[in-house]
């Protein structure tokens, strides 16, 4: 069921401005604790993995209730040659977690220089 796969993967938005990259990935329910952000070789990959066991026990009526509650998810982004890789911040804020890939100097825009003719 393609449907219930769709939903354990966050949605993202990626965002270029003339300073920097920006990735959001919408993660409500989690804490900045339960991600693993990781740059290897240009490619950041963002990594979640949650484990929730819920136990019930009535010694009464000799009742036992177990869930057991999985979710994990894996995202890999090829950042640009024109990303400064050092210099990458990450939040997590009311279910959104916020990346920040800051330009190198080279690549972002400069003004318009006149040059006069003599």
């Amino acid at each position: 069921n393609t449907s219930r796969v769709k939903a354990n993967i966050p949605a993202v938005n990626i965002k270029e401005t003339e300073a920097n990259y920006s990735i959001e990935l919408a993660a409500p329910g989690m804490k900045k604790e339960d991600f693993e952000l990781n740059l290897d070789n240009g490619v950041l990959h963002i990594s979640s993995e949650n484990k929730v066991e819920n136990e019930t026990k009535d010694e009464k009526s000799n009742y036992t209730r177990r869930e057991f509650n999985y979710s994990s998810f894996k995202r890999s982004f090829t950042l640009p040659n024109t990303a400064d890789l050092g210099k990458i911040n990450a939040a997590y804020k009311s279910g959104l977690l916020q990346i920040e890939i800051p330009k190198k100097e080279e690549a972002k825009p400069r003004p318009i220089k006149l040059i006069e003719v003599s």
